[in-house]
């Protein structure tokens, strides 16, 4: 079974030239190679349950390439189109005795839907490789009947070749069967560019901790992407933002906020702000964890008003391998360099969409997205999203639709950092200064509703009524009570980490 088609995918990276990157296998060294298995045969499929009560189903990856090896099964929720990936492994250790991969010694069964009055295709039945010595199980085994699986079905992976991994998101629970453990993707717990673990594709139940990622021994980025195909990849996959027909604050390039007025405070000499140089040049470089330095809009009210409106023909898209401020984050395979998913940034928080979920430009690999209106949060479909306490009255109101205001991405971009490519034979990536400006880009606004709150609380008598008041503000959403002046992209967890 293959992940059904009606979203694009670029398939031309052949002809640009490089090393490891979208070439369909990787060396994760100590003796293991690994491809990407996005083909399927269906188990097993359960009917009810899990998100929209569509049930789930799992699957054995088919076929797999000659000399590599399955680690795990793949499951996924009914409620959406199959998509998605596991990894097969393969031994070219020379030392049979302490090679990559290594059959199992038997099977553990971790659960059985016998006992289970649902809809469903017959059963299910989910096992766990037990490992040799030296050896962690990457994932579960499904079969239609009872009897374990052969044991050359799986291979499990040397444990110097494997990391921690942790569940990451919901595919099943049945509400019917509360002492059924839930079913979880996973994903490694380490995760950034400085991370070495990878992800396998596979999934496993609520409070099974014996599973493994793995581990990208050999600590080279040779499957990353060079200078020429990161220019190929921005050229395919760049997104289209659509901004609301009513928005106000349009976004701008740095060297546009910088050139008309935006300035530069320093604490105690906040009467004689500073004009900021077009490329940030004399903006203190490094972080440190004060409110010496913050950036603000310009004393004269007109400048003031320009700045604040933007300009969305300046505006300049800036490019890192991992994240940026609100932004969007594209994921592609490092074994064909097909997009995978979009992070979404909204305020504090965002959300991934897989491919087959994602809105394309007609005839293009480009992703249509969503800005909403005044507050910039970024979705994959037009509409209104309340952000905050559903039925408090206090929320956040996303509104997103399509206007003639659209940035294309792809148009105005700079590369801004790539670390990947430093001291490769690669052109190395110069970072502009003010990206090394890790300080606030604006001043602290606490808004009225803020101090309001607090007089309420104080005129509370009751503990139980200044509790209930308490629960209530911490579910309301940051921007409903102030805004730190942001920091530089530099400091943001996505940087050098992973999003949420």
């Amino acid at each position: 079974m293959k992940p059904p088609s009606g979203f694009p995918f670029l398939y031309q990276l052949g002809h640009v030239p490089g090393e490891g990157f979208a070439n369909g296998v990787i060396d994760l060294g100590g003796g293991l190679e690994v491809c990407q298995i996005s083909t399927f045969h269906k188990i097993w499929s359960i009917h009810e349950g899990g998100l929209d009560n569509k049930g789930a189903s799992f699957y054995e990856p088919s076929p797999i390439p000659e000399g590599f090896y399955i680690l795990g099964c793949y499951s996924q929720s009914n409620n959406k189109k199959l998509f998605g990936w596991v990894l097969a492994g393969k031994d070219y250790e020379e030392d049979a005795s302490n090679g990559a991969l290594k059959n199992p010694i038997d099977y553990n069964l971790v659960w059985s839907s016998e006992s289970f009055k649902i809809k469903k295709d017959g059963n299910g039945y989910f096992w766990l490789p037990v490992p040799p010595d030296g050896y962690r199980a990457a994932g579960l085994i499904i079969t239609n009947s009872p009897e374990k699986p052969g044991l050359d079905r799986v291979r499990c992976v040397r444990s110097d070749l494997t990391d921690k991994c942790q569940t990451d998101a919901l595919i099943w629970e049945s509400s019917k069967h509360s002492n059924f453990q839930k079913i979880y993707s996973l994903r490694p717990s380490n995760r950034g560019t400085q991370a070495m673990g990878v992800n396998v594709g596979t999934f496993s139940c609520q409070n099974l901790s014996s599973l493994a990622c793995l581990k990208n021994v050999k600590s080279n980025l040779s499957s990353m992407p060079n200078q020429s195909q990161i220019q190929a990849l921005i050229q395919a996959y760049s997104p289209l933002i659509y901004m609301h027909p009513d928005e106000v604050y349009l976004p701008s390039s740095v060297k546009w906020f910088f050139t008309n007025g935006a300035l530069l405070y320093h604490k105690g000499e906040e009467s004689s702000p500073v004009k900021i140089e077009p490329t940030g040049s004399n903006l203190p470089q490094g972080c440190l964890k004060d409110d010496t330095y913050w950036l603000d809009l310009p004393i004269d009210e007109e400048a003031e008003e320009t700045v604040k409106k933007g300009d969305l023909e300046s505006t300049q898209i800036y490019l890192h391998h991992v994240g940026d401020w609100e932004h969007l984050t594209l994921r592609l395979s490092n074994f064909n360099g097909e997009l995978e998913s979009i992070f979404f940034s909204q305020h504090s928080g965002g959300t991934w969409v897989t491919a087959p979920q994602l809105e394309f430009q007609t005839g293009s690999n480009k992703a249509v997205t969503y800005a909403s209106l005044n507050g910039h949060a970024m979705y994959a479909k037009p509409g209104l999203v309340l952000q905050g306490h559903v039925g408090s009255g206090i929320e956040i109101s996303n509104t997103t639709t399509k206007s003639k205001m659209v940035l294309d991405t792809g148009t105005r971009y700079l590369l801004v950092a790539a670390e990947s490519l430093q001291g490769s034979s690669s052109a190395a990536i110069v970072e502009p200064p003010w990206l090394n400006y890790k300080r606030k880009w604006g001043p602290k606004i606490d808004y009225a509703i803020a101090y309001e709150i607090k007089m309420v609380e104080k005129l509370l008598f009751f503990g139980i009524l200044k509790t209930a008041l308490r629960k209530l503000v911490i579910v309301l959403p940051n921007e409903v009570l102030g805004e730190e002046g942001p920091t530089g992209p530099k400091v943001k967890k996505n940087w050098d980490g992973d999003e949420l």
